[in-house]
């Protein structure tokens, strides 16, 4: 009798810590996000820029915001973890494909070739980014670059033209992550995009507006979500 309980608690244990956005229903919802926004954007466009920020955080400065100093567009979202940034850390130093994913829409990603597992645990052999390192989104597509390994407070990619066959001044983007001590505690989790591009549809195709806002946002916001759930799962079991 014990032994069937200990089998079933390990299955719902199991069930629990599954991927995530692993399903039909997270496909569907995550598609619909994209869908809607797209919709909405003249709507929503610019308050969906600056998601969960507040006070000046939107306008503050950041690591790596030196790399794209002039950006056509930007973002920056923000979202409060009630864990320590020495929690949030791991779960950010292990992103990228081939690593422990972006705890985003899994099945939705997997559907257009990317091959992504969203681990739910910390993996000890990704947990020492170094600069010069390539993260890769996607398994044929051109890696981002790390500049910047500040743990457990910055982490920050850079995507370049010249990745894809361009020439540098055709266009430029940065994936920035910084974390900082809340109250309590806690954390405020801080993600930043900023984006340069010239005149030539190649480039805006690349690194422009539409529909890589909405998709950057979809996908970061669930990315967001989850790093917190992990985290403020992890610090409960501490």
């Amino acid at each position: 009798m014990t032994a069937g309980l200990d089998s079933g608690s390990r299955q719902l244990r199991h069930r629990r810590a599954r991927s995530p956005g692993v399903g039909v229903l997270a496909a569907l919802e995550g598609a619909a996000l994209i869908v809607w926004h797209l919709v909405a954007t003249p709507f929503v466009g610019r308050s969906r820029l600056r998601w969960g920020t507040g006070s000046t955080e939107a306008a503050d400065s950041l690591p790596g915001d030196e790399l794209v100093p002039a950006p056509k567009w930007s973002y920056t979202l923000g979202i409060s973890v009630g864990a320590s940034p020495d929690a949030v850390w791991p779960w950010i130093a292990q992103i990228g494909q081939g690593r422990g994913g972006f705890y985003t829409y899994q099945t939705l990603e997997n559907m257009v070739g990317c091959k992504i597992t969203n681990t739910t645990e910390i993996l000890p052999d990704h947990q020492f980014p170094a600069v010069g390192q390539d993260i890769y989104l996607h398994p044929t597509s051109p890696p981002m670059r790390i500049e910047v390994v500040d743990p457990p407070n910055a982490f920050v990619l850079v995507g370049s033209a010249a990745d894809i066959g361009g020439e540098e001044s055709w266009g430029k983007s940065t994936w920035q992550f910084v974390v900082t001590s809340g109250p309590d505690g806690g954390s405020r989790l801080l993600t930043r995009g900023r984006y340069d591009y010239t005149p030539d549809w190649k480039s805006r195709l690349a690194f422009g507006g539409l529909p890589i806002k909405v998709i950057t946002f979809v996908m970061s916001r669930k990315m967001m979500l989850e790093i917190k759930r992990l985290a403020e799962r992890d610090a409960e079991r501490s």
